[in-house]
């Protein structure tokens, strides 16, 4: 007996071993083997079985042992569904698998700043209490119950998870705790090893986690032991024994799906593993997604809302319309939000000023002939950034290109004089309000910030700690952090992401405007959000968390009219290659050769496309893409498929539900 394996480090050509007489060769395919490499061994993946030697002049060595995995009976059909879902052999997901278990170094996680406060005891309120008592049933007798748990800002989500993970150990269960970012992971491992002191394993696993704590998950799982497991992408792909309950916070993100090809969405393939295990799913969010409001009114999902704030009350929200004419001493600054800062300096409370833009200025251009510094590796501008004790610097967000802002224009030779630094970021707000406010002190939070993780720490505990007036951040700070003494939250350009060419642009730009806005008045019953426009955009009508679901109502509409998600199924198909031209031609091609399938066999698929995206170069790699409209998601796999058994020179992906 021989088998054909595929190793999972890497190399994609099949090999051929020898099965040992001991083994159980009657469900061998699929499973994973340990197999002998030249001097060392390694994993692979049982692909065929057969009776006969393969042909050739070659010895043919034995395989060394069936690796043991967790007793999981799903597991594999699990890969199976989220491989044919995403178009991707099986292959790609069991190697992401082997190679999160490896004993590699780990990443330091981005704005990781342990919470000081946790509350270990917490009588839950009667909204909290009828979401326990509704999903305990499902996990004791598991059922597939997909929940969503909308919960204002500060109303205790965190208090329900608890006590389902608590009813899930105690009936012998696993649970499986994602967020969408590895600080927020953090975060949440952290106050929850407090609250469960040792009366549950709690694991992290993610990129932050190192080696040893991968390996007792490892063993844990192995051994069958119920756990508490808490991460972003990679959990969800592990062999669980006895998984109990899956519960996905802040669902609404973007961050569950994957930013590098295959770009899986965790949160879809969350779904697909609940269903597949009927088990329950929790969904939390203060500001759900449209997708799963839907879900709830067309297909069933249970909805639960949490409207009301454990402490402190809701801010007072007041819109400002910014009017360039208006005499102001900072340009940025409205009067309105100028005065309520001196007032919270004043009374020795705190404010943040939310810009989701880093650096000092967008883009620089010279005066006289309008060049505009950019990118030789990405179709973006430069961005200016100011450094202490450090020459300006122009870079990319792109590609991390670096370099010093010239003397003279590049292309009229103009003085630096005749530059014009175009834009706001977060270092020159900074500056602003230093100006405005020469004795305050005044903390930055962005993603250039958490590059020194030291400093980003000590920052988040100086505002914590009250030795911070105000705090100048972008969306770093919009979710996970409890600020008990922030009364005040400005927004500046509050419709600066209302311009991304997206169908969702509205849905994501009020969520980070209400999520930002949840900072202010968690401990106190009086506080105030001013949001600084310069547009009537109808999306500002829905600012107050109170009247998020008018907006679902008022969204669903133009999407409707549209016929955008989730009332349609939308899908991606990205090419990638190195010289423009070819990949122009080949996805005009592609674009004909699946017309013309849609044609034959009558599908009812639209095509938009080949187009650049808004960013079509990164890393002098240019990008293409088709977008494909479908009610059933099958169709527009099997095109893509159809594309792939053609013989391409660039490199295409597939992403269903891009977000």
């Amino acid at each position: 007996m021989f088998i054909t394996v595929k190793l999972l480090n890497g190399y994609d050509a099949p090999l051929s071993y020898k099965v040992p007489e001991t083994w159980d060769t009657s469900n061998l395919v699929g499973k994973i083997v340990v197999v002998p490499i030249q001097k060392r061994t390694e994993h692979a993946l049982v692909c065929a079985v057969e009776n006969v030697a393969p042909a050739g002049h070659f010895i043919i060595r034995e395989a060394v042992r069936i690796e043991t995995l967790p007793d999981d009976e799903q597991y594999h059909t699990f890969i199976k569904q989220v491989s044919y879902y995403y178009a991707l052999d099986p292959l790609v997901l069991y190697k992401r698998m082997a190679s999160s278990i490896s004993d590699k170094e780990y990443a330091e996680p981005e704005g990781v700043v342990e919470s000081q406060e946790v509350a270990k005891h917490v009588l839950l309120t009667d909204e909290q209490q009828k979401v326990v008592d509704f999903l305990k049933p499902h996990i004791i007798t598991p059922t597939y119950q997909p929940t969503l748990l909308h919960g204002v800002t500060g109303s205790g989500k965190t208090e329900v998870y608890k006590e389902l993970i608590k009813c899930a150990y105690e009936q012998g269960k696993s649970t499986l705790l994602l967020l969408p970012e590895v600080s927020l992971a953090v975060n949440f491992a952290h106050l929850l090893r407090i609250h469960f002191d040792d009366s549950l394993p709690l694991f992290s696993f993610h990129s932050a986690t190192p080696a040893q704590e991968k390996r007792m998950v490892w063993h844990n799982l192995i051994a069958g032991k119920p756990m508490l497991l808490i991460g972003v992408h990679i959990p969800l792909l592990l062999p669980i024994a006895k998984l109990g309950c899956i519960i996905i916070d802040e669902e609404h993100e973007v961050g569950f799906q994957e930013k590098k090809h295959p770009r899986i969405n965790t949160k879809e393939a969350a779904i697909l593993r609940a269903k597949l295990y009927n088990i329950p799913l929790v969904l939390g969010s203060a500001t759900p997604s449209m997708s799963s409001l839907y879900n709830v009114a067309e297909r069933g999902w249970h909805y639960f809302q949490l409207k009301r704030r454990f402490a402190g009350a809701f801010p007072k929200i007041t819109l400002v319309k910014l009017i360039k004419e208006e005499k102001r001493p900072e340009f940025w600054i409205s009067k309105q939000l100028e005065a309520a800062l001196a007032d919270r300096m004043a009374r020795n409370e705190q404010s943040i000023v939310f810009l989701n833009r880093r650096g000092f200025s967008f883009f620089v251009q010279c005066s006289r002939c309008s060049f505009i510094f950019s990118c030789k590796n990405c179709s973006v501008s430069l961005t200016y950034h100011q450094y202490e004790n450090k020459p300006d610097r122009l870079l990319c967000h792109y590609c991390d290109v670096s370099e010093l802002l010239p003397a003279r224009c590049t292309s009229c030779h103009a003085p630096e004089q005749a530059f014009l630094k175009k834009g706001l970021g977060t270092q020159q707000v900074v500056t602003i309000v230093q100006r405005l406010f020469p004795h305050a002190r005044i903390g930055r939070a962005d993603a250039d910030c958490t590059k020194n993780k030291k400093k980003w720490q000590q920052t988040m505990r100086d505002f914590h700690d009250q030795k911070l007036d105000i705090l100048v951040g972008t969306q770093t700070i919009t979710k996970g952090y409890h600020f008990p003494h922030v009364t005040l939250v400005g927004i500046l350009w509050a419709e600066l992401n209302l311009n991304i060419p997206a169908y969702n642009a509205a849905e994501t730009t009020l969520q980070q405007l209400i999520q930002v806005a949840g900072r202010a008045g968690r401990a106190s019953e009086s506080s105030e959000v001013i949001v600084q426009t310069f547009s009537d955009h109808q999306l500002f009508d829905y600012l107050t968390e109170t009247s998020y679901q008018d907006f679902y109502a008022y969204e669903m509409g133009y999407r409707k009219e549209l016929n955008y998600p989730p009332y349609i199924r939308f899908a991606e198909i990205e090419f990638r290659g190195d010289n423009e031209l070819s990949l122009d031609n080949e996805a005009k091609a592609c674009m004909q050769l699946m017309q013309q399938q849609i044609t034959e066999r009558n599908l009812p698929v639209t095509l938009l496309g080949p187009a650049k995206p808004p960013v079509h170069k990164i890393k002098n790699t240019h990008m293409r893409r088709i977008y494909l409209k479908s009610a059933d998601i099958k169709q527009t796999i099997a095109l893509f498929k159809y594309l792939q058994a053609h013989h391409l020179q660039n490199q295409i992906f597939f992403t269903p539900n891009p977000v």
